[in-house]
């Protein structure tokens, strides 16, 4: 009953703070363990998972809103986002408010455009908000159901994230600032979801002289210290243009 009272006092606010009509949704992707991750949201009076969406305030641009919603989930600055797609279908959330009076401001219609957003997993702290009791990471291959169309807002992004895995410094983006070649290979298999073969993965990376090889290594374990790297952003950017993997 507490979150029901919060999420009308919310509507009330968002009447007049936020733009009528237009939301933001964002597919947040996180590597770890080997594995890559969304980051996902439950409201304490829904059973299914949200994407971290909000409402774009009257005095801020789609992009900073969906900034916004996102340092107030992870607390992380800066954060890489690229917009995908829009949302438009007629009756995305009413459903999902169905218990709620319709004048409730979720439950009327919304134009979304989603944002896919790539965060360093070790530098995000993980948030809830007035009206959410559960924030949490969930690997892409054990996602669990989500409500209204997120299911589909969730599939574009991860199509479009393996499309422009080619050309956009996608990595530097979800591995710490020094890795070795092997976590970075790792990184492109799990999004690709197929193997590459090693020494081609090695040979095209080196090719495009997108990696700063450091003098320290990375200690530990019964086999020979790997090099570790870094990207240099600049060439990164422009030696993957029109590299197909």
């Amino acid at each position: 009953m507490e979150k029901d009272q919060k999420i009308i006092e919310m509507s009330g606010q968002m009447w007049e703070q936020a733009l009528p009509h237009i939301s933001v949704d964002s597919v947040v992707f996180g590597f770890n363990e080997n594995q890559l991750k969304v980051l996902l949201v439950r409201m304490a009076t829904g059973q299914k998972w949200l994407l971290p969406g909000g409402y774009v305030f009257k005095d801020e641009s789609v992009d900073d809103a969906a900034q916004r919603v996102l340092k107030e989930r992870t607390g992380a600055e800066r954060i890489y986002l690229q917009e995908f797609g829009v949302s438009g279908n007629t009756n995305r959330s009413e459903d999902y408010f169905k218990h709620y009076d319709d004048d409730l401001w979720h439950k009327q219609r919304f134009i979304s455009i989603g944002f896919y957003a790539l965060v360093d997993y070790t530098q995000v702290n993980l948030e809830t908000d007035h009206f959410s009791d559960t924030c949490e990471w969930k690997s892409i291959e054990k996602m669990p159901e989500l409500a209204m169309d997120h299911q589909r807002i969730f599939e574009t992004a991860l199509m479009v994230l393996r499309q422009q895995l080619s050309y956009k410094p996608i990595g530097m983006n979800l591995l710490p600032e020094r890795f070795t070649i092997s976590e970075l290979q790792r990184l492109y298999e799990t999004i690709l979801g197929r193997s590459l073969n090693r020494g081609n993965f090695y040979r095209r990376i080196m090719r495009f002289d997108v990696l700063v090889k450091h003098e320290d290594q990375r200690k530990g374990g019964a086999h020979k210290s790997p090099n570790l790297y870094s990207f240099d952003p600049v060439k990164y950017h422009a030696s993957l243009e029109g590299l197909d993997w």
